[in-house]
């Protein structure tokens, strides 16, 4: 995608010379947006398990895939070559047909396609408090890649509410 390169761009002047170590609100906000990447994923599983439509189960599959195992991976991989100890998380979900959960004890598809869109939104508001608070250029960029593909998924998950009338949007205001 042409915008990561020029966002890589934007930052390449500002990563030539000596690195920093990082600060404690980077290491910080690195550490809870690792954490939430993997809650989230762990919620992407259980709704593939429980998702009915086969096109919410391929947007769940995809954003996991294109989306949070990148960052994930990422993530982790910078964490660990700057010696930051990596949180705990829990274990991956088995993915198969979990239909026989009875109707009130499961999210339907209306509620999981909503939920990952609150998820995708708020990893885009954490990233950009990421984006804000990091001194290191190397860190920005990351914050930066990781903003816009919530973003681009975010948007996909829009048009896929609103094609299903499941867009919550509030009132119009008139004044």
């Amino acid at each position: 995608m042409k915008l990561f390169d020029m966002m890589h761009d934007a930052f390449q002047p500002f990563m030539d010379g000596e690195i920093r170590p990082l600060n404690v609100m980077e290491v910080s906000n690195l550490w809870f947006f690792l954490l939430a990447t993997e809650i989230t994923m762990r919620n992407e599983e259980l709704g593939f398990n429980l998702a009915q439509d086969p096109e919410l189960k391929q947007l769940l599959k995809d954003i996991r895939e294109t989306v949070h195992l990148p960052i994930r991976d990422e993530l982790i991989e910078f964490l660990k070559k700057e010696g930051v100890p990596l949180p705990k998380t829990t274990s991956e979900k088995p993915l198969g047909d979990f239909q026989s959960i009875p109707e009130g004890a499961k999210l339907n598809d209306e509620e999981l396609a909503n939920l990952m869109s609150y998820n995708l939104a708020s990893g885009v508001t954490y990233a950009a408090r990421g984006l804000t608070e990091s001194i290191r250029a190397d860190v920005g960029l990351m914050f930066s890649k990781m903003i816009m593909k919530k973003t681009m998924a975010g948007l996909r998950v829009k048009q896929y509410l609103d094609r299903h009338e499941w867009l919550r949007i509030p009132p119009y205001y008139h004044s």
